[in-house]
């Protein structure tokens, strides 16, 4: 096997995905991913820091990508529209990582360090959203809330997408939460849909 097979990375996530179905993600271990995924522990490494991180590939690039996003929106959308356009336009780019994220939720549901990683990798896409939102010259207290509020809007929306029948874009998913944010911020009492 080629020291960077390209296939590498997604077999090992894609083992690691099934050993914590079958066993717990506490009682997995990096060798046994490695083994599962047809390479040695000693690889494994070169791939991942550890076993959390197989869960978390690429998310250290959302917030740069988010934060470019926000900044390249059109200049008179308001804070919120330009967030969601960043959105929006980021989904195209998590099409990819759609297949297994309802069993990624799952594991990470079932793990206290996994839940605190996930907070902090969300935490991250807030602040560069607020830090975009600053550079257009929006208030820090709207920045921070405006980052909020989309930040929460867009997971809720990623979970729909990947969750449905798979009928809607995952910008649809968005418009639709956001409707909702705005309907409750506007004291709308409907029923959910």
């Amino acid at each position: 096997m080629a020291r960077w097979d390209p296939g590498t990375e997604e077999r090992l996530t894609r083992a690691a995905l099934d050993l914590f179905a079958e066993h717990g993600y506490d009682d997995v271990t990096v060798t046994q991913i490695a083994e599962r995924a047809g390479i040695t522990r000693r690889s494994y490494f070169r791939y991942f820091p550890d076993k959390r991180e197989v869960l978390f590939a690429g998310s250290e690039r959302l917030p740069i990508v988010i934060g470019d996003a926000v900044l390249a929106a059109d200049p008179a959308a308001s804070p919120l529209s330009a967030v969601v356009e960043a959105f929006a336009q980021a989904g195209a780019a998590l099409a990819e990582h759609v297949g297994r994220s309802a069993e990624r939720r799952a594991v990470i549901a079932s793990s206290p360090e996994l839940q605190e990683r996930e907070r902090s990798k969300f935490a991250a896409v807030a602040d560069a959203i607020r830090t975009a939102l600053l550079r257009r010259d929006v208030d820090e207290d709207r920045a921070r809330l405006v980052a909020q509020i989309a930040t929460l809007a867009a997971q809720s929306a990623f979970e729909r997408w990947t969750d449905g029948p798979g009928h809607e874009s995952f910008a649809e998913c968005l418009d639709r939460v956001i409707e909702s944010v705005r309907d409750v911020l506007a004291g709308g009492g409907g029923p959910s849909r």
